[in-house]
């Protein structure tokens, strides 16, 4: 794909996974690669007329998270939910400056993280007890609206996906 400079930039980075800006701003499909430029997930953007929804979906097509944007709610709050239904986290801004960002993310079945980051450059670590476990960078992208997310071995890729997903959407509101 050409995404990524040298190897040392670790593009044979079998944990990172490439994803556009904006993604809830679509309202269409989108795929999710990895850092070799290979399909990893779908997302399956539904546009209905109250709020706009992503599924996140495995390549067989079975679902695995879904968020839901609500239009009439102010947005300092997204919810992720599982395929059954029921919610797997709550992402909530917690502060804001000019240009530092930081979230609450509440787990319903585990430790909760937080994630704290540039705004501007969309530079996010999420962190479990202090310990990185996913970052999110355009740094090493050349293409417009895209950026990597290097996720620690052995996490829940998808959900961290969907994590940033509402990082992504949460610092910038005006989509």
């Amino acid at each position: 794909m050409g995404l990524f400079g040298k190897k040392d930039r670790g593009d044979d980075n079998p944990w990172r996974y490439v994803m556009k800006e904006r993604l809830l701003a679509i309202g269409d499909d989108s795929y999710i690669e990895n850092a070799a430029g290979l399909r990893a997930f779908w997302v399956d953007g539904k546009a209905l007329r109250v709020r706009e929804t992503l599924i996140f979906k495995d390549l067989q097509g079975r679902e695995l998270y879904k968020i839901q944007e609500r239009k009439a709610r102010i947005r300092d709050t997204m919810n992720i939910q599982l395929a059954n239904g029921d919610t797997a986290a709550v992402v909530k801004k917690a502060l804001v400056s000019p240009l530092r960002a930081r979230f609450d993310i509440s787990v319903e079945n585990g430790p909760d993280l937080k994630a704290k980051g540039n705004v501007l450059h969309h530079e996010y670590k999420i962190k479990r007890d202090d310990v990185v476990i996913a970052e999110i960078s355009k740094k090493w992208v050349r293409v417009r609206d895209t950026y990597t997310v290097d996720v620690t071995p052995g996490e829940d890729v998808m959900f961290l996906l969907a994590i940033t997903t509402a990082l992504d959407t949460l610092a910038d509101p005006g989509m």
